[in-house]
């Protein structure tokens, strides 16, 4: 669904060439629900506008739904739903007519369109609000619309970059609602960006994370977690000195890694499998004479494969405007 190899794509700033692509490889099958995830300045919007025929890339190349970005921008289209950041629709028309509307765009004859019209309100609970104006609509309703809008067409594949940003927990969690809803109906491929990383976590199939215009890692959430990021153990014992030791003593042991950090009375270590790894850690300190006063098991977060990659959390800061 989309084939990538060596996507590059330059800009001029200040008379300085900045590549903000740098050999890009990426590989969706059909049917994948894909997050495409990085820190502002990453690449990630560059690489979307690209996939989207929105940019040109400067070399490489790029199939996406089976036509090239470059060559057949316009077969790419015809394929493709993309749901951008902001509001889709116009304030003046009306929820079905702007469906409609849109419908009529992609060259479906009156009849069609309208027919896809109200089998994507009734889809997206959106029938209610048919007759209301976009102006008049909540966040989420809004959100919802705009996906209606992607979808008139039917495409083979939906991009959805930050489909949920700016809404509150409720409108949320029903955004997702749909979107998995159009999934199962449609069997759209889904290539999104967000910066809630728990969304990613918990709905997608499959991460990509992207860095310095490249791929730094690929694959399922709990994979990068397990790979990239390991279980965290967390110890405290009755003095600073008995931290230290604890530290120094769990380092390189069969249950944990080079990880492990005193910071006051506290102990913390990398581990592979918290809960398996916990009772030998806590023998090698008995064994010690190290006293643990508490000990607790956390697994770990997309933040905590950002952090171990990136040297930076993704936070609110990274939020866009």
């Amino acid at each position: 669904m989309i084939r990538a190899r060596a996507l590059t794509r330059t800009f001029t700033m200040k008379k300085e060439k900045v590549e903000a692509v740098r050999g890009l490889d990426l590989d969706v099958e059909a049917g994948q629900l894909v997050a495409f995830l990085g820190p502002n300045g990453a690449g990630k919007s560059t690489t979307l506008r690209i996939l989207t025929t929105l940019l040109p890339p400067t070399s490489g190349t790029a199939t996406v739904a089976g036509h090239d970005v470059a060559t057949d921008p316009a077969g790419v289209r015809s394929r493709i739903g993309y749901v951008g950041q902001r509001n889709s629709a116009g304030e003046e028309f009306r929820v079905r007519d702007e469906l409609v509307t849109q419908g009529r765009c992609y060259g479906l004859p009156a009849r069609a369109a309208a027919a896809r019209a109200d089998e994507l309100l009734d889809l997206l609970d959106l029938a209610p609000l048919a007759g209301r104006t976009p102006g008049t609509l909540s966040g989420g309703q809004r959100r919802r619309l705009d996906l209606a809008l992607g979808l008139v067409h039917r495409p083979d594949l939906l991009f959805l970059d930050e489909p949920s940003t700016g809404l509150d927990p409720k409108s949320r969690a029903e955004i997702w609602q749909h979107i998995l809803r159009l999934r199962e109906a449609y069997g759209t491929t889904l290539f999104l960006t967000t910066h809630y990383l728990e969304e990613a976590d918990a709905m997608a199939e499959r991460v990509v994370i992207v860095d310095h215009g490249r791929v730094i890692a690929d694959g399922t959430p709990e994979q990068l977690k397990n790979d990239l990021a390991g279980d965290r153990v967390t110890l405290t014992t009755g003095t600073e000195e008995d931290a230290r030791r604890a530290a120094s003593a769990l380092e390189g042991t069969a249950e944990g890694t080079a990880e492990g950090t005193a910071e006051g009375t506290t102990v913390r270590i990398r581990v592979p499998n918290a809960p398996a790894a916990l009772p030998g850690l806590l023998r090698a300190l008995d064994a010690k004479l190290i006293e643990v006063v508490t000990a607790e098991t956390v697994r770990p977060t997309l933040d905590d494969v950002f952090l171990t990659l990136t040297g930076r959390s993704l936070t609110d800061d990274d939020l866009p405007a």
